[in-house]
């Protein structure tokens, strides 16, 4: 049992070095114009299904801490919705900052955990990490939509330079552009992982 502890101690280090790793260098957060792909969900993702849900969930706070840093000291025209401590003349960011930051990241790899876990006897591995994966990643890209829409819903559509009528039309396709991308190419390389490192965990 303790040997068991000290191997999952171990690998939920190594994910978390990964994620600083990715968050301290260019792989993590991507610029694209005025806006960042990301790949950080992915060890989030992965450390949920190999290690469980608390330890995806501590890898979702480690995801969600990095981009309030990131979007603090390397601002984007929309950085104030991920960081309380950036504002872009009228529009500041405030403790909703946090919650958008980091509650998604945190039930991200929490959900994953749950879902792989919970699937666990009805399929197969492999299945169960592709549905693991898609699901959680949706969810967070949901979540943090959402969350702009509550929180800074007129501000960002300002930003935007359309009416908060037209809010709704925009999150929408960032759902079914960027973010099922930042799925279906997360849930491949996850995939890839874990094949990788299934028979030595």
């Amino acid at each position: 049992m303790k040997t068991i502890k000290t191997k999952q101690l171990v690998l939920l280090s190594l994910f978390i070095c990964i994620e600083i790793i990715l968050a301290i260098t260019p792989l993590g957060y991507i610029p694209i114009g005025p806006v960042r792909a990301t790949t950080m969900h992915i060890p989030v993702i992965l450390a949920g299904i190999v290690l469980g849900k608390k330890q995806g969930a501590t890898c979702g706070l480690v995801f969600g801490i990095s981009s309030v840093i990131i979007n603090t000291i390397q601002p984007t025209p929309t950085s104030f919705i991920f960081s309380p401590f950036y504002s872009l003349g009228e529009f500041n960011g405030n403790f909703s900052s946090l919650i958008i930051a980091i509650v998604p990241r945190v039930l991200m790899g929490y959900m994953s955990g749950v879902i792989f876990n919970l699937l666990k006897s009805k399929l197969n591995s492999y299945t169960n990490v592709i549905i693991s994966s898609v699901i959680s990643s949706i969810t967070n890209s949901f979540l943090v939509l959402a969350g702009i829409y509550v929180f800074f819903g007129q501000a960002y559509a300002d930003v935007k330079g359309i009416a908060f009528s037209g809010l709704i039309d925009l999150l929408m396709y960032i759902i079914l552009t960027n973010s099922i991308v930042e799925a279906i190419v997360g849930t491949i390389i996850i995939l890839a992982i874990y094949k990788a490192i299934k028979n030595r965990l």
